[in-house]
């Protein structure tokens, strides 16, 4: 299913629940802005290329507009959309003062030179430089890009605006890049699966995991399960999958794709179809990589109790009334991924004050968020007699709704 057709689906959900009026609830869904900008520039070869970027802010109604910028080749405007609007939910859910907004450039970052790329965020910002900003739209990092790209827009930003190190999160740390956001995500994941075991009097210890995805996020939460005694039993990433129902020794796994650049070849574990790894025998699945992973075409399969998401959208909604029905427990994206998010916006707090927090101390705030955050999503389930995906969204529709009213915006 369309991701934007699957994020409306839950929003209306979530506002049928919480009474919404039919008014106020058109406007929740209407993004503040799209922008769409022409990107031209010239190749090493001489040659020019264009490129199409764009931004979507979807609502400001508790803070500056927050959300990655994504270079892919099939960046496409509706999944744009769909992310920029669980953005909003998500910064609401974490009870962070943001709304939400998504961006991206069509381009394949994998065929362009490290200056092309350069120049091409330099031209990007230049266009949309007047519509972001500190306290309007702060971007982050997203699929094919990372703290070098963030670096550019900062440089590019200040040219017109002066020094703004808070223009952007998710910089390197010698330009007010936080300590502790390279692990944010995942570590969150890691306090969000704490949160909900605890509900189930379990821990971390001795339960058998499953990952789908060894990206930033991926490798992150292997890694932090793996020192707190999880076993990881099968993971993938684009170049293989596989599985030893020992636990993947993680330390070694890592070092074998810094150096192969994927996990094909690592000997510590059988070779298996990556098609195959979501249905793999685990207590704890957590999808880590691209959406609409899990689908009425495997759905039944899987044999996990809990599934973590991870990364945004794995879930189709057919897929989720197949599992709830067999009674598998999932913990929604706009939630169990919002440890990004929410050390993205320590970084900015940071900036702000000109004064940087050691690495113990953000993730000890981080942790704090996660478990409040489960916390008032239990609240809401209660409340509306809900599982923990319409929860969370209830919890962040709320929230939003509350200050759109509060400001007198509603129509």
């Amino acid at each position: 299913m369309n991701a934007l057709v699957a994020a409306n689906r839950n929003f209306k959900l979530a506002a049928r629940l919480l009474g919404l009026d039919s008014k106020l609830e058109k406007s929740l869904l209407i993004p503040f802005r799209e922008i769409k900008v022409e990107c031209t520039i010239p190749k090493d070869d001489g040659t020019l290329a264009t490129f199409v970027g764009f931004r979507i802010q979807h609502d400001n109604a508790r803070g500056p507009m927050k959300g990655g910028i994504r270079y892919h080749p099939e960046v496409d405007p509706d999944e744009v959309n769909a992310l920029a609007q669980l953005m909003t939910w998500k910064t609401a859910v974490a009870n962070i003062p943001y709304g939400g907004a998504k961006g991206g450039i069509g381009c394949n970052p994998g065929e362009l030179s490290k200056s092309e790329l350069e120049r091409l965020t330099r031209v990007f910002t230049q266009k949309i430089h007047d519509l972001i900003g500190i306290h309007t739209d702060v971007p982050a990092p997203d699929m094919g890009t990372g703290p070098q790209t963030m670096a550019w827009i900062l440089d590019e930003y200040s040219k017109f605006h002066g020094h703004s190190p808070a223009v952007v999160t998710g910089k390197p740390i010698d330009l007010g890049g936080s300590l502790g956001r390279d692990a944010a995500t995942g570590r969150g994941v890691l306090f969000a699966t704490e949160a909900l075991l605890n509900e189930h009097g379990k821990s971390i210890s001795g339960q058998k995991f499953v990952i789908q995805g060894f990206g930033n996020v991926g490798s992150w939460a292997a890694q932090l399960i793996h020192e707190k005694g999880g076993k990881v039993v099968a993971l993938s990433d684009i170049t293989g999958a596989i599985k030893n129902s020992n636990g993947i020794d993680i330390p070694s796994l890592l070092k074998h794709v810094k150096e192969n650049k994927g996990i094909k070849g690592f000997h510590g574990g059988d070779s298996i179809d990556p098609k195959s790894v979501l249905v793999e025998d685990c207590d704890i699945l957590i999808p880590a990589a691209l959406g609409g992973v899990i689908n009425r075409e495997n759905a039944n399969e899987i044999k996990a109790k809990f599934i973590i998401e991870a990364a945004n959208h794995p879930t189709d909604p057919e897929a989720d009334e197949i599992l709830s029905k067999k009674g598998v427990i999932i913990l929604p994206d706009i939630y169990a991924n919002s440890g990004g998010v929410t050390v993205s916006y320590f970084e900015w707090v940071q900036n702000i004050q000109g004064f940087m927090w050691d690495e113990e101390k953000v993730n000890s705030e981080l942790k704090t968020y996660m478990t409040k955050g489960f916390k008032n999503v239990k609240e809401m389930c209660q409340t509306h007699n809900c599982d923990l995906r319409m929860g969370a969204f209830t919890l962040g529709v709320n929230r939003v709704a509350r200050a759109t009213v509060l400001r007198g915006w509603e129509a």
